[in-house]
């Protein structure tokens, strides 16, 4: 493994440790709006704050917008924004019917999803990899599921979203090399806040003080989750194979698990977030998915080799 597939490693690993605290911030949020508000507010800070970082770069001389493929970087912020948008949407509302245990589990499911999708497109899957997903998917259902499996409206529609979020991760694999992420990023944001203001303008009716009870969670989804998580997500996957991006990227889900047993014990949530030894067990099964995927094997395999010969 090359120094730039590790380091593009580590920012997946920071999108996801970003991610997964982000969950108690919106778990705050959605106590002041409805949930088409917090993702439009959120992404629509979370575009500001790159269209400032950009300008910045842009006037250090360390970003030169003449040599940007704009077409290829333009179509691939509109694709991302409508699966983005789409992809919460469906998540969000399925919550709405469905249990939090039953929706993280199903969300997860890109984690399998992801090599199957690459297998339509050609991508190279070792078997360590599938079992790496296996592995992954089995503590996901160890840390979310605490209750008999059965699929309901709620179900189908985080279902959806799970297949939307696996297409987000093949659409940014696609344009990857081609693009100023960064600047995809800006524009995926805009799109997802400006549709889903829309929207929460016409079903939500959202009021200046719901939003100023809210605006410390807002931001922090807003600057950290949006502006810098999902833009490290995009810069990361340069040169580092899907399916181990998704893999790096479930990490979330046990980060949110931490993050909400330490914020109930501080007392900014007030249900009860203590990790049972089935989540402790999952947690586990989770961070050795990710370890094995990233380890050496086709090295060790053509040693190995060599020595037989």
């Amino acid at each position: 493994m090359n120094s730039k597939t590790v380091r593009n490693s580590f920012l997946l690993f920071l999108a996801a440790l970003i991610w997964g605290m982000a969950f108690v911030s919106q778990s705050k949020g959605m106590e002041y709006m409805g949930p088409l508000t917090f993702n439009g507010v959120r992404s629509l800070i979370g575009a500001l704050t790159l269209v400032v970082y950009i300008a910045i770069t842009c006037a250090k001389g360390s970003r030169d917008l003449k040599k940007i493929n704009w077409k290829a970087t333009v179509k691939a912020g509109l694709w991302c924004g409508v699966i983005l948008t789409t992809a919460s949407t469906f998540q969000q509302f399925g919550i709405a019917y469905t249990t939090v245990g039953k929706a993280g589990f199903i969300t997860t499911l890109y984690i399998i999803f992801v090599p199957i999708a690459g297998v339509f497109f050609k991508k190279k899957v070792g078997p360590m990899v599938w079992v790496a997903a296996c592995l992954a998917a089995a503590g996901m259902y160890l840390l979310c599921m605490t209750e008999s499996f059965s699929l309901s409206g709620g179900d189908t529609m985080v279902f959806l979203c799970a297949l939307f979020f696996t297409a987000h991760i093949m659409v940014i694999d696609h344009y990857a090399q081609q693009v100023d992420g960064v600047i995809v990023s800006c524009i995926q944001f805009a799109m997802a806040g400006v549709i889903c203001t829309v929207a929460a303008l016409v079903f939500e009716q959202p009021t200046m003080a719901s939003l100023g009870e809210g605006v410390v969670a807002l931001l922090y989804a807003g600057v950290m989750s949006c502006g810098v998580a999902y833009t490290l997500q995009i810069v990361g996957q340069k040169g580092v194979n899907p399916t181990v991006a998704a893999l790096i990227l479930s990490l979330e889900s046990v980060v949110a698990t931490v993050a909400g047993v330490l914020a109930f014990r501080v007392g900014l949530l007030t249900t009860d977030q203590t990790m049972t030894g089935r989540q402790v067990a999952g947690c586990v099964l989770v961070f050795a998915g990710v370890i094995l995927v990233q380890l050496p094997w086709e090295k060790w395999i053509g040693k190995k080799e060599k020595k037989n010969n």
